[in-house]
């Protein structure tokens, strides 16, 4: 039998199969060479710019910002209110008393003590119905005795009031005045312990495209940041004769009405009152009342429960171009008299049909809107210097 031989391996392969074999066994108990292992990349690592950051003004206000969980009394029908202890149908008292059904009703009605009970239960004190959920929104305190402010609209219908803190604390509140004007309301919490409390801007020196940051509690999930900037300011958004609102695009969603905005100096520049929104969620425009028409508002509410606000008792509309051309006024600002309200102060001051009232103790009008807001910033028994056009000068009379 025939036998072959495997060809003998020349002394080349031997050498380079015992290096390989060698430098193999260095690896595995001396790990890499210095040489090898500084061929590897290093981890991306990257040197982030200097940006503003919001952390130390959500740090110090938070504690300020709180949510306000409303509760109102359910209404009780008249029938509910006479409420009597009838049991059955009409015909029932005309089955036969060995009846199925008569024996069933007998045995398991709710006799009239129970049914007394039942029915004094689900009432609260005064004969008014159970306490049930009605909104949540958020609000802020301004003094560290506890008043803090809130919309009207998340306060409106309700009768109590609960503030829940950003530690979890819940504390009860009362209602001390809202302004439906302005869409504000103000609470007061009771207690013992001094607030944290934060202090409304001077928003004459907001700009468009400054920074700011929204605190609230959107969709009842708790304490939330979103931070934008000022888009626009003085918008009209429908909503009253006072309109004057800031535009951000911070993300502001339901739940965050009564918020604050704030600057990066931890002040208030506005209040979160109102979105556009087609679907009902944050789509980057949200209005807030700005600061100075807030601080006005709730220092009424605080000294008096309300707000009085001046009057001037004229219908206006806006001066146009042409009307302005027409009148010979340089420019097409302030207002123009349709007609003084008889027994008005305006008419008793002197005010005419096709006056243009240019001014306001000395300030220009811009347009009827302004006008209407300056003079409701007026108290109630002051007077006032009202510049007007008239026949083709300018004239000043005096509003008491």
């Amino acid at each position: 039998m025939s036998t072959i031989k495997a060809p003998r391996p020349s002394l080349k392969t031997v050498l380079k199969t015992t290096t390989v074999a060698g430098l193999a066994a260095v690896l595995l108990t001396t790990g890499l060479p210095a040489e090898v292992a500084q061929s590897f990349a290093e981890a991306v690592r990257v040197q982030a710019p200097a940006v503003p950051s919001f952390a130390n003004v959500v740090d110090a206000v938070s504690p300020a910002v709180v949510s306000v969980r409303v509760q109102a009394r359910e209404r009780v029908s008249d029938d509910e209110s006479n409420f009597t202890f009838d049991f059955g149908g009409r015909g029932f008292e005309d089955l036969p008393e060995d009846h199925p059904l008569r024996r069933f009703f007998r045995e398991f009605a709710p006799r009239e003590n129970d049914r007394a009970d039942r029915w004094r239960d689900r009432r609260g004190p005064r004969g008014e119905g159970r306490l049930r959920p009605r909104a949540q929104g958020s609000g802020f305190f301004i003094t560290e005795d506890g008043y803090l402010v809130t919309n009207n609209h998340v306060v409106s219908d309700g009768s109590a009031f609960t503030v829940i803190m950003n530690d979890g604390t819940e504390l009860d509140a009362k209602l001390v005045g809202k302004d439906s004007r302005t869409d504000l309301a103000v609470l007061k919490v009771d207690d013992k312990r001094k607030f944290t409390y934060v202090s409304f801007a001077d928003d004459e020196k907001v700009r468009v495209g400054d920074w700011v940051v929204a605190v609230g509690n959107p969709f009842g999930l708790g304490g939330t940041v979103t931070a934008g900037i000022i888009s626009a300011r003085g918008r009209d958004i429908g909503s009253g004769p006072y309109d004057d609102y800031l535009q951000v695009d911070a993300a502001v969603n339901r739940g965050n009405s009564g918020g604050p905005t704030f600057n990066l100096s931890g002040e208030v520049v506005g209040i979160n009152t109102a979105i556009f929104s087609p679907s009902g969620g944050n789509v980057g425009i949200a209005f807030a009342i700005p600061a100075s028409v807030a601080k006005d508002v709730v220092d009424s509410l605080i000294k008096d429960g309300t707000v009085s606000r001046g009057w001037l008792g004229v219908q206006i509309q806006p001066v146009t171009k042409d009307i302005a051309e027409s009148l010979g006024l340089s420019e097409a600002n302030g207002a123009l008299v349709v007609e003084p309200q008889a027994g008005s102060p305006g008419e008793k001051a002197g005010i005419k049909n096709g006056d243009v009232v240019t001014a306001l103790n000395g300030e220009p009008v811009k347009d009827p809107r302004d006008l209407a807001r300056r003079v409701a910033a007026l108290r109630p028994g002051s007077t006032a210097e009202v510049t007007l056009w008239r026949s083709g000068k300018s004239e000043t009379v005096n509003l008491e």
